[in-house]
C-alpha cells in the first residue's frame, strides 16, 4: 500500500510538472531561464537533489551545460567531449539509464571538466530520433536508488523537454548561419571594394591625364548618395558603379586620350563606344549590387535626351545612373585634359547648377553641393576633394543651392500654370 501511495504521489508530481512546463516552454523568455525551469521540474518529478541539463553539439561532438542545480562542484559551463561510440550509445538508449561503474565509459568520456562519476542517472533527450541533449541527475535524498517510477516520470518529461531543446538548437543554428552569412557578405564586400579599386586604377592607366578618374568618380558618387540619405548598401553600389563606369575604355585606342584638340566624328564614335563595350564586359558578371551594367552603359546619357548611346531622358534613367553621370562630369570638369586646363571647383559647380534640370537631376546636383560645402567648412571626416583646393566659400555654395532651388520651383510653377491647375 505504501509503494502504491508513493507511486501515486510520483505520478501526481509528474502531471504537475507537465502542467507547469507547458507555459514555461511556450513563453517568450531567455533559454537559460527556461533551462532552469525544465531542470527543476525534472528533479522534482525524479526526486533528485542534483541535476544538470546538457545540450548536445555535433561539431565537435560535445555536451555543454545549460543549467545545473545542487552540485557542490559543477563548473559553469560544464562540458563533456564525446566519442562516436558515446553518441551512438546515447542515441540508441531506450529511455533513462541508471549508471554504475561499468557503464560510465559507455555513455560518457572523462575528458571534460566534470567527472562522469557525479551522475547516477542519464536521460537522453531525443527529438526525431536525433540526440538533442542529456539530463544528468546526481544523488537522491538518502542516496536512494532511482526506481522504475522515477525513470518512467523522467522518460515522460524528457520527451517534451527534448522538443524544447531541439527548437532552441535550431534557432541557434539559424542565428549562427545568418551571422556567418553577414560576416561572409561583409568580407565579400571588402574583397569587391579592393578588387574594384584595382580595376579602376587599371582602367585609367592608358593616359596620365585620367589617372585616378575612376576612383574619384566612385568616391564622388558614394558621397552624393550619402548626402541624399541613401542606404549603406546603395552607397556601396554607387561606389562600385563609379569604379567601373569607364571599363569599356580598355578597348579604346590610347592615342585618343592624348589628342590635344577636339575629336573628329569618327574618333568621337570610337570613344563613345566605350559605353556599349563596357556594358558587354560587365553584363556577364554577377555583382552583389544591381544596376552596374546599366550605369556603365548610360553614364553619358543626359536628362534632356542629348546623351549617348541610347538618347534616354531623365525618367528612363535609374537614380544610380544619374548620380554616376554627374560625378563623372564633375571630375572631368575639374581635371586637366590635353586640350584644356582644369576648371575650379566653384566654376564647375556653377556650370552644373546652370545645366540643371536640363542635363542633370537637380537632386543629385544638390547632393554634390552638400558634400562640397562640408569640405568648405571642414565637417567632412574624410575630405571629398582631397586632391584639389576647395576654392569656393560656404556662402557661395549656399547661393548656388538657392539658385538651383529657385530654378526647380519656378519650373514647377510654370508647368502648373501651363496645365491650368
Amino acid at each position: 500500500m505504501a509503494i502504491q501511495t508513493q507511486n501515486l504521489r510520483r505520478l501526481l508530481h509528474t502531471v504537475e510538472a507537465l502542467s507547469e512546463l507547458g507555459p514555461a516552454l511556450t513563453a517568450e523568455r531567455e533559454f537559460s531561464e527556461t533551462s532552469r525551469l525544465m531542470l527543476s521540474a525534472i528533479m522534482e518529478a525524479a526526486g533528485a537533489r542534483e541535476g544538470v541539463l546538457l545540450l548536445f553539439n555535433d561539431k565537435p561532438a560535445m555536451l555543454t551545460s545549460s543549467a545545473a542545480q545542487g552540485f557542490a562542484l559543477m563548473p559553469d559551463p560544464a562540458f563533456i567531449p564525446l566519442l562516436p561510440k558515446h553518441v551512438h550509445a546515447l542515441t540508441a538508449a531506450r529511455g533513462p539509464i541508471v549508471l554504475n561503474s561499468s557503464t560510465y565509459s559507455v555513455f560518457l568520456s572523462s575528458n571534460g571538466n566534470v567527472a562522469p562519476e557525479l551522475f547516477k542517472c542519464l536521460a537522453p533527450l531525443k527529438a526525431g530520433g536525433r540526440l538533442a541533449g542529456v539530463v544528468a541527475l546526481g544523488r537522491r535524498p538518502g542516496d536512494a536508488l532511482y526506481e522504475d517510477s522515477e525513470l518512467d516520470a523522467l522518460e515522460l518529461l524528457c520527451s517534451y523537454i527534448a522538443l524544447a531543446v531541439q527548437n532552441h538548437a535550431l534557432t541557434q543554428t539559424i542565428a549562427q548561419r545568418i551571422s556567418e552569412n553577414l560576416r561572409l557578405m561583409a568580407s565579400l564586400h571588402g574583397f569587391y571594394d579592393n578588387a574594384l579599386e584595382a580595376f579602376a586604377t587599371a582602367i585609367d592607366v592608358k593616359h596620365v591625364n585620367i589617372h585616378g578618374h575612376s576612383l574619384r568618380v566612385g568616391r564622388y558618387a558614394a558621397a552624393i548618395g550619402e548626402a541624399m540619405g541613401m542606404e549603406p548598401s546603395d552607397v556601396a553600389a554607387l561606389r562600385s558603379a563609379g569604379y567601373l563606369h569607364d571599363i569599356g575604355k580598355v578597348a579604346v585606342d590610347a592615342r585618343l586620350f592624348g589628342k590635344p584638340g577636339a575629336l573628329n566624328p569618327e574618333e568621337f564614335r570610337e570613344m563613345a563606344d566605350h559605353t556599349t563595350v563596357g556594358y558587354q564586359i560587365v553584363s556577364s558578371v554577377e555583382f552583389p549590387w544591381p544596376k552596374i551594367p546599366e550605369t556603365v552603359r548610360w553614364h553619358h546619357e543626359r536628362s534632356d535626351g542629348s546623351g549617348y548611346p541610347d538618347k534616354l531622358f531623365q525618367d528612363d534613367l535609374p537614380m544610380q545612373v544619374r548620380i554616376v553621370g554627374l560625378a563623372d562630369s564633375f571630375d572631368a570638369m575639374t581635371s586637366a585634359r590635353p586640350y584644356r586646363a582644369p576648371m575650379s571647383v566653384g566654376s564647375a559647380l556653377s556650370d552644373l547648377v546652370r545645366m540643371a534640370p536640363d542635363k542633370y537631376d537637380p537632386n543629385v546636383v544638390q547632393g554634390l553641393l552638400i558634400q562640397v560645402r562640408r569640405d568648405a567648412v571642414g565637417s567632412n571626416r574624410t575630405p571629398l576633394l582631397a586632391t584639389m583646393p576647395v576654392n569656393i566659400a560656404a556662402s557661395d555654395i549656399d547661393q548656388l543651392a538657392a539658385t538651383l532651388q529657385h530654378k526647380v520651383s519656378r519650373g514647377k510653377m510654370y508647368l502648373t500654370k501651363e496645365s491650368g491647375h
